[in-house]
């Protein structure tokens, strides 16, 4: 009896494991219904912009394309994030601690900087606002950021030091051409380790912030023009002062400078951030912080601003350096930043967000070395601006807990090109299941004809970093060869991978290989259209990212 009852339970079991198996891949299978008869709004590039720390070290001056992954092809902007004051390498002087000369300019530096961006083929987007030294009696260097963080004594000092290097600017390269560039005026100017009132006092510092934007932004347009110019706050987390009363004083403020009303602002911009892959951040998501600003501006009339992340992602991986968890690139090398980048630039899409400015694409930064996979996501997604957001529906769905599956289309009506991106994330790295997704394509343009279907999966397959992560084991490189976290992709970085030995295995042992890893290699064919609809399907690996084009031949 006790043999019989052993072998009941045994097959009963095996039945039950058979049929939760087959659950379990139900859950996780997806369908979604794209209709590209029902269009809306035109999407920007959510790439163009690059962050760059300052013009130290001119990293700009006689920079050259990569030709075979070049950031150039989809970034529009570069972003000087301190190019005009605030310490002794960036106050554009022939002294810049002499304090009895004020106007000994020197601006070769940002002159030739702005040169090499230009012939990358991009824009300087120029970060103003940050004090000199010798205009400040109570200056240092002290604060969190190298910088000096205290108003000006005399604004009027202040405003003359940015007419003359406007007026610079365009002696050198021609009023037309700068007016295409974009300037902002501060980086995060609600944080206090980044500009406060000499008492400290949070009204009275958002007043001196505004009379710097005030004092900025008249001396940009007295030399050069309409300028198109805006500000940078945290907003995702709290600051010293209330955003906005910036935002309110720039509708309907009596400007400091003028005298007239309000002040010239087209565009206003946030930071992003998550605490580490895993963790999302304590203050507000993407789409919120953006909604806080923008709800500010439209309230008070201003309808007509773009919004963007002027810097942002995940701030620390999950291993540490010898000195440092924080990420150089605030990106992780795992396949986990490929979903969580698709899943930021859906949130874009659909909220209307113009822009999230990047630290680093590339395993030696901007210019050199393989590609991440931040940098595949990031190359394609761009390729939906311009384009129309299409409508996608999730008509079925799985069950994988805190599994976030989902797809985001849009149509190029002047190359009639259809592209559809979907995701499989979890925010963890280690995130273990396989995603199945099913897509209804209705294209009744299409209808009877036959299309290209183009497909790109940025997975495992095409990223360097998992083999990386086994190589490090293979030759001993613990995380005390690092400085930064170990997790970042910029390994090429003397502040990265800070280890002599490790850094020659990396570079004359490894580095070819990961070449080859890192190529991303689509997949083709033909279908036709019947009765207006076309069906996809592909099973995505977990944090996996699939993009489609679409066209007709």
């Amino acid at each position: 009896m006790k043999a019989f009852i052993a072998s009941a339970l045994a097959a009963v079991v095996a039945f039950l494991g058979s049929m939760w198996g087959s659950v379990v891949d139900d859950f996780n299978n997806y369908e979604f219904t794209v209709d590209v008869s029902e269009t809306g709004r035109v999407l920007a590039n959510p790439a163009s912009n690059i962050n760059i720390w300052s013009i130290d070290g001119n990293p700009f001056v006689g920079a050259k394309i990569n030709e075979e992954n070049n950031i150039f092809d989809f970034v529009n902007y570069v972003q000087f994030m301190q190019c005009t004051g605030g310490s002794p390498e960036r106050d554009l002087f022939v002294d810049p601690l002499d304090r009895s000369v004020l106007d000994d300019y020197d601006f070769t530096k940002l002159i030739e900087n702005c040169r090499g961006v230009l012939n990358l083929g991009a824009k300087p987007m120029l970060k103003l606002g940050s004090v000199p030294l010798k205009y400040s009696e109570k200056s240092n260097t002290d604060a969190t950021f190298g910088t000096n963080i205290y108003p000006p004594d005399d604004y009027n000092v202040y405003y003359n030091y940015i007419a003359a290097i406007a007026k610079a600017l365009v002696e050198e390269f021609g009023r037309e051409e700068v007016l295409t560039w974009r300037f902002g005026v501060m980086t995060e100017y609600e944080n206090e380790a980044w500009f406060k009132a000499n008492s400290g006092d949070p009204d009275e510092s958002a007043v001196e912030y505004c009379k710097l934007y005030d004092y900025t932004v008249a001396a940009l347009e007295d030399e050069i023009g309409e300028v198109f110019v805006g500000a940078h706050s945290m907003t995702v987390t709290e600051g010293l002062w209330d955003e906005a009363l910036f935002i309110e004083h720039c509708a309907n403020g009596t400007n400091y400078k003028t005298g007239e009303k309000g002040s010239r602002l087209c565009y206003l911009s946030a930071s992003f951030y998550d605490s580490e892959p895993g963790e999302f951040t304590s203050g507000y998501t993407l789409p919120e912080t953006i909604d806080y600003i923008r709800s500010v501006a439209e309230s008070v009339g201003m309808t007509d601003l773009i919004y963007g992340i002027d810097e942002g992602r995940l701030l620390c991986g999950n291993s540490s350096g010898a000195t440092s968890d924080e990420l150089l690139s605030r990106t992780v090398g795992y396949t986990y930043q490929a979903g969580y980048d698709a899943r930021m630039y859906k949130q874009m899409f659909d909220n209307d967000i113009n822009y999230f400015s990047s630290w680093d694409y590339l395993s030696n930064g901007l210019f050199d070395g393989n590609p991440t996979v931040s940098y595949h996501v990031a190359r394609n997604a761009t390729k939906f601006g311009g384009s129309k957001l299409a409508s996608t529906e999730r008509t079925g769905r799985g069950w994988i807990f805190k599994a976030e599956v989902d797809a985001v289309s849009a149509f190029d009506e002047n190359t009639d090109t259809l592209r559809i991106m979907a995701y499989n994330f979890k925010n963890k790295v280690n995130y273990k299941s396989n995603a199945d997704l099913k897509f209804t394509v209705k294209a009744p343009q299409f209808d009877g004809k036959q299309v290209k279907v183009i497909r790109y999966v940025i997975d495992d397959d095409c990223n360097w970093f998992d083999e990386w992560v086994e190589d490090r084991k293979t030759y001993g490189i613990g995380d005390d060869c690092f400085a930064w976290s170990p997790d970042d992709p910029v390994v090429d970085n003397p502040t990265t991978l800070s280890d002599p030995e490790a850094k020659e295995i990396y570079k004359n042992e490894l580095y070819d290989k990961y070449t080859e890893c890192s190529k991303l290699l689509p997949t083709e064919e033909i279908a036709t259209v019947e009765n207006g609809e076309l069906n996809l399907e592909v099973t995505l690996d977990p944090n996996a990212v699939v993009f489609y084009e679409i066209v007709e031949i």
